[in-house]
């Protein structure tokens, strides 16, 4: 797991969850895919951290997260099956929906794996003060919305607007 440091200014301190009751930190690709897009682009990121399949050790994790992080990204659990709790885990926490996010990851998907893209729950939510988005476990379905939409939106000179722009008026302050 990678410590977390310092961002470059008007970057983001970023948290990565894993929520998988099989995959160890060598096997984990998708946590690992995450960090390595994002530590590049000057985010302090922390992670991944490997959290099992159950609501209360993934909001656990989740809330204790966000008490330091901006955005806290979770890859796994967002499927129909019965482990497949990452939504529900994290539904008690959220202040704000995005639900635009998830809109357009499915939107954006339907290209590359067409209708089963319905399977997903990916998700988008502002849970306190921390941004929260839930990716599918796949490591090719976390880099395509870490292409298409989160590395764009966690940019601070994407325009006309994105998440790292906004965070200081969520949080009541200018940092």
């Amino acid at each position: 797991m990678s410590a977390s440091t310092s961002p470059q200014p008007g970057h983001l301190h970023i948290a990565v969850i894993t929520v998988s009751d099989t995959r160890t930190a060598s096997t984990d690709q998708s946590g690992r895919a995450i960090v390595d897009a994002l530590t590049p682009r000057g985010h302090a990121v922390y992670g991944p951290v490997i959290v099992t399949d159950e609501e209360s050790r993934i909001r656990a994790e989740v809330v204790e997260l966000s008490q330091r992080h901006d955005v806290i990204i979770l890859t796994g659990g967002t499927g129909i099956t019965a482990r497949d709790v990452t939504p529900e885990a994290i539904a008690p926490l959220i202040t704000k929906e995005i639900p635009g996010f998830g809109e357009l990851f499915r939107w954006l998907s339907y290209d590359q794996i067409g209708a089963s893209t319905i399977q997903s729950r990916a998700f988008g939510a502002l849970c306190g003060r921390a941004l929260v988005f839930a990716l599918p476990g796949s490591t090719r379905a976390v880099q395509f919305a870490l292409d298409k939409i989160l590395i764009p939106q966690l940019d601070p000179t994407t325009k006309p607007c994105n998440f790292a722009e906004l965070l200081p008026r969520i949080r009541g302050s200018e940092r």
